[in-house]
């Protein structure tokens, strides 16, 4: 793992939730972009070489509408960059870690992505992600 990538927040309304990041951060988003598969639009805010993505869904039955129906608005994952993906899933069922995705698949910024069992990572959801 390279570094982080972005931290993923999910959010009910992603209009005012971009009001309120672009206060926050002093700067407007710079991308937004829906992913049809995961049922979420994103919005991408700039910090540094990282990235915050806030997530709204897009159907009741998306993960994100899930998530927040179960826990709230809040932060949802955190994403760590690697240069080759399916290297990094096999290293971690390696070590004994549970992955969603035995495969990556296609994710929002021109991303190939997998997931890491929150139960395994004290609670936290981890995303792999690659350029495609």
């Amino acid at each position: 793992m390279k570094r982080i990538e972005h931290i993923g927040i999910a959010v009910k309304d992603l209009e005012a939730a971009n009001k309120t990041y672009n206060a926050v951060m002093g700067a407007e988003h710079y991308k937004t972009e829906t992913v049809e598969s995961e049922g979420v639009s994103t919005s991408f805010f700039k910090v540094g070489e990282s990235k915050i993505e806030l997530l709204a869904a897009t159907n009741p039955d998306s993960p994100i509408a899930k998530f927040i129906e179960k826990r709230g608005e809040g932060i949802h994952h955190m994403a760590f960059y690697v240069d080759d993906i399916q290297a990094e899933i096999e290293r971690l069922k390696d070590e004994g870690f549970r992955l969603l995705n035995d495969q990556p698949k296609t994710g929002a910024d021109n991303k190939l992505v997998a997931f890491m069992h929150p139960k395994d990572a004290n609670g936290v959801l981890i995303e792999l992600c690659q350029d495609k």
